[in-house]
């Protein structure tokens, strides 16, 4: 009952009402065709902060034949998906579209259903870079990776959010806190722990920073053949690039 994104997703998943919003708000999916809902699926729940949902719909287009589309909706507790379709339709509009010559892409946003305050994306082909990175062919990936998110380094997108090594250092020491609550016998040591990492911070030279992903790591690659998909830009905020380097190796 607390959780104030639970009005948004119940209605999402209403199949009536879900066909009848998407007709009404993605019109860059229908174009002059009608759109029919398949099916609907929660794919990920995290009580009170967001929802991830699929959507199976067939889209209908005089003179073509009915192509299936699987969009994925995002809802976030007081959010009103605006943002999120913004910053994403920013990224695909800076040479990141599903045609980008490089092979880097994000996924199309397709639009905001503002009935549920979320907004869709395509869902892309292919399998997350978890798996394929311990398989013979790690090695050759892992450099197209590195390229990828050096692209999105160099694009230097506009964003309103910062992320500095004091709020790094602030989520660590949360983290440590939890840990130390359920483990009291560590306390001294998380203590010791902390001063040092605030010492390493310390002595890292602050840069102008760019944009980054800020929650880069494997599952955020789709891999589809020659095409690579940066996913999941929920987080992305001006910070070191260095940071999306040191998630995705840890």
């Amino acid at each position: 009952a607390a959780d104030s994104a639970l009005p948004m997703v119940a209605a999402a998943l209403d199949p009536a009402l879900a066909a009848s919003e998407f007709k009404r708000r993605l019109p860059r999916l229908s174009g002059d065709g009608r759109l029919k809902l398949k099916a609907i699926r929660v794919v990920r729940y995290k009580a009170g902060k967001r929802c991830v949902m699929e959507y199976d719909v067939e889209v209908r287009r005089p003179g073509e034949v009915d192509h299936p589309v699987t969009l994925i909706g995002k809802v976030r507790a007081r959010r009103s998906g605006n943002e999120g379709f913004r910053q994403l339709e920013t990224i695909w509009n800076a040479g990141f579209d599903a045609q980008s010559a490089d092979g880097i892409s994000v996924p199309e946003p397709v639009g905001v259903i503002s009935e549920f305050k979320m907004w869709c994306q395509r869902k892309v082909p292919g399998e997350t870079a978890t798996k394929l990175l311990a398989g013979p062919e790690g090695v050759t990936l892992a450099r197209r990776i590195a390229e990828a998110i050096h692209k999105l380094h160099r694009a230097n997108l506009p964003t309103e959010r910062a992320h500095t090594m004091a709020d790094e250092l602030r989520i660590l020491r949360e983290c440590f806190n939890k840990v130390a609550a359920q483990r009291p016998e560590w306390v001294g040591r998380l203590a010791r722990l902390m001063v040092a990492c605030e010492k390493l911070g310390a002595s890292v030279p602050s840069t102008n920073g760019c944009g980054i992903h800020r929650d880069f790591y494997s599952s955020q690659v789709i891999v589809d053949g020659a095409r690579l998909w940066l996913i999941d830009f929920d987080l992305f905020c001006l910070g070191d690039p260095g940071l999306d380097v040191g998630n995705f190796l840890g």
